[in-house]
């Protein structure tokens, strides 16, 4: 069997929202990430970290006020944790899983910083909600520290951070190290904890990196067969949500373009995929891309399901 390296990225339906979902959610997660690598795939697996590191943020503020003496952890720290829990489920469910299907293999988590340009212009144009909700006074607390909050009608007020490009992976030859040994790889979760480049040090950002952004970004480093991204929906659609709503089989990039020019793909959703796959295919022109969700992981190796993009 020819081993093909590929690159995953997991959205939020396969961590689930809370730690108690997450237990459940990474278990049916696993038996996707099982099948793929039965079919033959190195896998190297990177993941959303929204709920989770939006979570932890507001259990160490809320940790702040009710003690006074702790110091309020930045976004940098709060990523890192996210990180560090959501890789020890992820990494625990599937050696479980891939022990009952006959298959050692190692899992190991790599805590991953991704350099940032201070000089991004998210930085100055931040839209990421974080944290918790907060009153007009809280609010304005903030804003007094620099930071930027964001009206929710109905709802108060909540933090909003930079959600800047991508630069440079810092620990990818420990990833490919490890990917070209043929061992399962979680890195870069959450987009990877955004640090910037100070002299000889590394100084962490009060940002967040969009995690398909970063998939892009690691799949053409690692120069993958292929980018699997798994989202909620089962193919990539033209007019999505419409009445004349259809399913795409397969894009190029030059297709992917024009789509994106039509305004055929969400902001927040859709889009940053394709994106980040075209970032993918211009590093690895040989490369391939498939976007599906994880229910249908195993009809999409089978070409009956899924959205594939190539050069």
């Amino acid at each position: 069997m020819t081993i093909k390296k590929a690159v995953v990225s997991l959205g939020h339906d396969a961590l689930g929202y809370t730690t108690l979902a997450q237990l459940d959610a990474v278990k049916v997660t696993a038996k996707a990430l099982a099948d793929l690598v039965e079919a033959g795939y190195q896998l190297t697996i990177t993941h959303s970290n929204g709920p989770q590191v939006s979570m932890i943020h507001k259990a160490m503020t809320e940790l702040r006020r009710v003690y006074i003496d702790y110091t309020p952890a930045p976004m940098c720290v709060c990523n890192a944790m996210s990180q560090g829990y959501v890789g020890y489920d992820i990494q625990n469910s599937l050696k479980a899983e891939l022990l009952s299907r006959g298959i050692s293999k190692t899992v190991s988590t790599i805590l991953t910083q991704v350099t940032v340009d201070p000089y991004d212009e998210a930085f100055y144009e931040p839209t990421k909600l974080i944290g918790r909700n907060m009153s007009a006074e809280d609010a304005e607390i903030e804003v007094k520290k620099g930071n930027y909050v964001k009206e929710e009608p109905g709802k108060g007020f909540r933090r909003i951070i930079a959600a800047p490009k991508p630069i440079d992976i810092v620990e990818i030859e420990a990833i490919r190290t490890l990917a070209d040994a043929g061992q399962i790889v979680i890195a870069c979760g959450g987009g990877g904890i955004p640090v910037i480049e100070q002299q000889h040090a590394l100084k962490g950002a009060s940002a967040v990196i969009e995690k398909d952004a970063i998939a892009g970004k690691l799949a053409g480093d690692l120069k993958a067969d292929q980018l699997i991204i798994l989202t909620s929906v089962p193919n990539v659609y033209r007019n999505f949500g419409k009445e004349n709503q259809e399913a795409i089989a397969s894009l190029t990039v030059p297709e992917a373009e024009e789509m994106i020019k039509e305004g055929q793909f969400g902001e927040g959703t859709m889009l940053p995929k394709i994106e980040a796959a075209i970032s993918y295919l211009s590093a690895n022109k040989d490369g391939r891309v498939l976007i599906t969700s994880l229910a249908k992981v195993s009809d999409a190796l089978k070409e009956k399901a899924g959205t594939i993009l190539t050069a």
